[in-house]
């Protein structure tokens, strides 16, 4: 069984706060208490708790993290990566999701007020950026990761949304592709309107026009990717390509193409943007996001904002890189 702090107390005989401001090198204790102390210590193999040291010192040493749900394919790379610089760096982890919505804000917003951790990672959940830059101005250290482009007065981590876009047009280009279709995905989101921009811009610099009837906005999902499909399909418009703005979007698509008898990449070929785990099942091309590495990024920035660095206002932008495959 694991020793307590108690235990510890009663061998050395003394107060639990004075075996507590031993572990916290306090300089209030005698020399020979301190001494006795540690000896129990070691005698015994009492290893402290790292919250318990933490608070003593004025800290959790525990890191909150604010998600919009983990059905989101990408969200296990990112909280991975964020896990492995917090626990060498001897931080926990405390994560929230907005699945409830206001419920799950309100019981946010009590750990928040209880101040049960140091700082605070968030990949935004919806109509939530003025809240989280709310306590980012009330003094709680924030990092968002995945900014969609709402650029927010505090650290960040981003990704090249417009030069994935671009490479998967170039891409699409070099492999003889002439009629381009998109599916994006909500249009409120930055992110969204830089991989628009960048692939039609990278399509405008060799002549190449697309008809906005052959852009259709989805919602990341893969049932949306398929209705999307059936809508393009249904203007009677030529297209040999699509460009769709995440990978669940993509599968939907390839779906509803085999659906109605085109065949990819032979018919149409099909690009995503995520490199989730299932797009090599699916032999699709895509642009990978460096989701674990976004994880690692942040983790470290809110690590530094800790440790007293001062924040910065701007995000760090990590590459995308395109992988070729079958379907594109």
């Amino acid at each position: 069984m694991r020793v307590t702090i108690a235990e510890v107390a009663q061998r050395a005989q003394v107060s639990k706060a004075t075996v507590s401001r031993v572990l916290n090198g306090k300089p209030d204790v005698d020399a020979a208490t301190a001494a006795r102390v540690r000896q129990v210590i070691a005698d015994v193999g009492y290893v402290p708790s790292a919250r318990a040291v933490g608070l003593a010192r004025g800290r959790a040493r525990t890191v909150g993290m604010l998600v919009p749900s983990l059905t989101w394919p990408w969200t296990g790379e990112v909280v991975q990566g964020a896990v492995d610089e917090l626990e060498a760096e001897g931080y926990g982890l405390l994560l929230y999701t907005v699945n409830r919505g206001a419920e799950s804000l309100a019981q946010f917003a009590s750990h928040v007020s209880a101040k049960a951790f140091d700082g605070l990672l968030v990949i935004e959940p919806p109509d939530t950026l003025s809240y989280i830059e709310t306590l980012h101005d009330q003094g709680l250290p924030v990092v968002m990761i995945d900014d969609r482009g709402s650029r927010p007065g505090f650290p960040s981590v981003c990704t090249t949304n417009r030069e994935g876009a671009q490479a998967a047009a170039q891409h699409l280009v070099a492999a003889g592709r002439t009629g381009f279709a998109v599916v994006t995905g909500p249009a409120s989101f930055g992110c969204v309107r830089e991989r628009l921009d960048g692939f039609l811009d990278a399509l405008g610099e060799v002549g190449v026009h697309v008809d906005p009837r052959l852009v259709v906005e989805g919602d990341f999902g893969t049932d949306r990717g398929a209705v999307a499909t059936e809508k393009l399909l249904s203007t009677g418009l030529r297209f040999d390509a699509v460009f769709a703005h995440n990978d669940l979007s993509a599968l939907g698509v390839m779906r509803a193409l085999n659906a109605s008898g085109r065949k990819v990449p032979e018919d149409v070929a099909v690009v995503g943007f995520d490199d989730i785990p299932i797009a090599a099942h699916a032999e699709l091309t895509t642009v990978r996001q460096p989701m674990r590495e976004m994880g690692e990024a942040a983790a470290r920035l809110l690590l530094a904002r800790l440790e007293g660095a001062a924040p910065s206002r701007e995000p760090v932008v990590l590459p995308t890189t395109f992988v070729a495959r079958r379907s594109g």
